[in-house]
C-alpha cells in the first residue's frame, strides 16, 4: 500500500519543492534530515498542498482540513527557535549542522 505522497515523487514539483528546501537549508547554514524517507515524506506532502493552493504551507503544523488564511507556511516563522532548542525544526526536515 503506498503513501498518499507518493504521486508527486519525482515530478517536477516534487523537485522544485525539495530545490526550494535545499537552498533554504543552504542559505540558512541547516542540513535536511540525512533520513531519505522522512524529507520525502515531508517534502511529498508540502508538494501536495502547494499544488492544491500555490502555498508551501507545512504539512506538520497544518490543520485538517487545511486552513489556508492561518496555517503555517514552511519555513515557519518559529523555526530558529526550534533549531536551537531541539537541533532540528518539529516537522524534522531542517537539522543544524553538527
Amino acid at each position: 500500500m503506498g503513501n498518499s505522497w507518493d504521486p508527486v515523487i519525482n515530478t517536477p514539483e516534487y523537485e522544485a519543492t525539495l530545490e526550494r528546501a535545499l537552498s533554504f537549508a543552504k542559505e540558512s547554514g541547516l542540513i535536511l534530515n540525512p533520513d531519505e524517507k522522512r524529507v520525502e515524506k515531508v517534502i511529498g506532502l508540502m508538494t501536495m498542498n502547494y499544488n492544491t493552493t500555490g502555498k508551501y504551507f507545512c504539512p506538520c503544523k497544518q490543520s485538517h482540513p487545511l486552513d489556508t488564511e492561518n496555517d503555517t507556511i514552511c519555513p515557519c516563522s518559529t523555526i530558529e527557535d526550534e533549531i536551537e532548542a531541539e537541533g532540528h525544526c518539529y516537522c524534522r526536515l531542517f537539522y543544524k549542522k553538527d
